[in-house]
């Protein structure tokens, strides 16, 4: 079956209990924690209930549930997608340009999130384009895609107005606030693009302000004079500025980008940076500076911007990729890395932090491994728990010719039959 389609899980009914299993329960069996611990985790409720030894929870008596086997597996609280395009993902191969008809639209966005849910991210943003050509009929059908995901991941919108200043941004000023009245939760767009970026800026903080909403804005930033501005304008905004993918910050001088990232941070601005492509030209894709910006205190977030459009074409979308390279070329600790993945780009959502323990949201991947940095560098098999449900599972077969040397020097073997 497709990365992209949601699986059923494999499990089992529970036993050393009376009584049909709760439908709403679930036991994790034999799952391995970051810190070592191999557990057993119980949700009910959308919640984790409890988390023991393994073992300790399968015959407690409290009521029958259906069990997942994680032997082998890690466990961990579950990514989000902070900086995703569904109107335009999965379009490079249209051969012409992108098709902006509702139901291609709709199309493509849902598949989109079922391929980003199918590696682990049960929340994500989805930046749409809103104006010109479009209208807000992109919009119209991301929101419809957005309804029909219910239950297996949850789908917020971006407005993104092209101009907002002049005559020419009278109409997208007015269409921002048509894309919140409809349903898009963000306000969002690309200043650099507008004749007038300071005057965009304003224009997006000020309907922000009106609806209480977040503000989510493209920018390379290769201005240090106009990132200062901004972060100047949105400092103490609540519930809060986000600014990506920042890529430029990484070709300043040394000099001027700490002391940009320095006025980041003061403003409480958070950066989405990009580590698998940009969603720009090919000569825009370097990543933000990602250790300069948290050293100075600036909460960074990882998202995958484009995924199989004409910006990216080989774009994945993958949550794990993204902590795979912020590890491997950009030199973070992969539990930072997977930070920016999973609490740092919820937070970006605003969405509650999720720990395996007791109390928390059950939003959990479970990735084959038993440590962190080997589950970023070979993260095959998943199986996907949104809201206490198991949604998404994939599995990986490795399989081998029969090898003498294997057999001596006993490695390990994954297969199911033997390859002639």
């Amino acid at each position: 079956m497709p990365d992209s389609h949601p699986q059923p899980p494999h499990s089992s009914s529970s036993s050393g209990s009376s009584g049909p299993a709760d439908p709403g329960a679930l036991l994790l069996c034999g799952a391995r924690l970051t810190d070592g611990r191999t557990v057993d985790v119980r949700l009910g409720g959308g919640r984790i209930e409890a988390v023991g030894t393994a073992g300790s929870l399968a015959g407690d008596g409290t009521r029958a549930c259906a069990r997942v086997d994680l032997g082998g597996y890690l466990l961990l609280p579950a990514p989000a997608e902070p900086h995703a395009h569904g109107d335009t993902a999965l379009s490079a191969d249209e051969g012409g340009p992108v098709s902006y008809e509702p139901q291609d639209v709709q199309r493509r966005a849902t598949e989109a999130a079922l391929l980003q849910l199918g590696h682990g991210a049960t929340a994500l943003r989805a930046h749409v384009r809103v104006g010109d050509v479009q209208g807000l009929g992109a919009l119209t059908a991301v929101l419809q895609a957005r309804r029909s995901l219910r239950g297996l991941t949850e789908l917020t919108t971006v407005a993104m107005p092209r101009l907002l200043t002049g005559v020419a941004g009278a109409d997208g000023l007015a269409m921002l606030r048509d894309a919140l009245k409809m349903g898009a939760s963000v306000v969002g767009g690309c200043p650099d693009l507008d004749p007038d970026p300071t005057g965009y800026v304003e224009a997006v903080l000020e309907v922000a302000s009106e609806h209480g909403c977040p503000v989510d804005l493209h920018t390379d930033a290769t201005d240090p004079a106009r990132l200062a501005r901004l972060a100047a304008m949105a400092g103490g905004l609540r519930p809060g500025v986000t600014l990506g993918p920042c890529g430029g910050l990484g070709r300043l001088p040394a000099q001027t980008a700490s002391r940009t990232a320095d006025q980041l941070a003061a403003a409480g601005v958070t950066v989405a940076c990009l580590p698998q492509g940009g969603c720009g030209g090919a000569e825009r894709r370097s990543t933000a500076p990602v250790r300069l910006l948290r050293s100075a205190g600036v909460r960074v977030a990882a998202g995958s911007g484009a995924l199989r459009d004409v910006s990216n074409p080989v774009g994945r979308g993958d949550p794990l990729e993204a902590a795979y390279l912020l590890a491997s070329r950009h030199g973070l600790r992969p539990e930072d890395a997977y930070d920016a993945v999973s609490a740092s780009a919820r937070a970006v959502l605003g969405l509650p932090e999720v720990r395996v323990e007791a109390g928390f949201p059950a939003e959990l991947l479970a990735v084959r491994g038993d440590r962190l940095a080997g589950a970023l560098s070979l993260a095959y098999s998943r199986i996907v728990v949104h809201r206490g449900r198991v949604v998404a599972r994939t599995s990986a077969v490795r399989e081998y010719c029969n090898s003498a040397v294997a057999a001596e020097l006993g490695l390990p073997r994954q297969g199911r039959g033997e390859l002639s």
